[in-house]
């Protein structure tokens, strides 16, 4: 079964940290596989948060950058989000997304809130 398994979402006070994990299944995750992070507010669009190839070359929105790490385990079929230095603005429901682009496939997880707040 072809799926992505998202955890690690929670409340936290704001400066503080989490970490998200994704893990994905299925035999299509073979070795040529994108993976990403995005962010959906209550009454705002799905944005990309960050991003990693299958080489390992990350990226990041400019309102992360410095606070998110990305990071993948390829033996373990899974992506890593550390979130540090929490602000409210980060509140969000966090969704991740592979694509393998050698088959032209996608797939969304079911996401994981994360909300920060006093």
């Amino acid at each position: 079964q072809v799926q992505l398994v998202e955890s690690g979402g929670g409340l936290v006070q704001p400066g503080g940290s989490l970490r998200l994990s994704c893990a994905a299944s299925g035999s299509i995750f073979s070795r040529y596989y994108s993976m990403d992070w995005y962010r959906q507010a209550p009454g705002k669009q799905r944005e990309l948060v960050a991003g990693i190839t299958s080489a390992g070359y990350p990226n990041y929105a400019d309102s992360v950058k410095g606070r998110f790490t990305i990071s993948r385990d390829n033996a373990r079929k899974t992506v890593y989000l550390q979130m540090n230095s929490l602000k409210p603005e980060d509140t969000a429901v966090y969704y991740c997304f592979a694509q393998v682009p050698t088959i032209a496939f996608s797939i969304w997880g079911q996401g994981t809130q994360v909300a920060v707040s006093s």
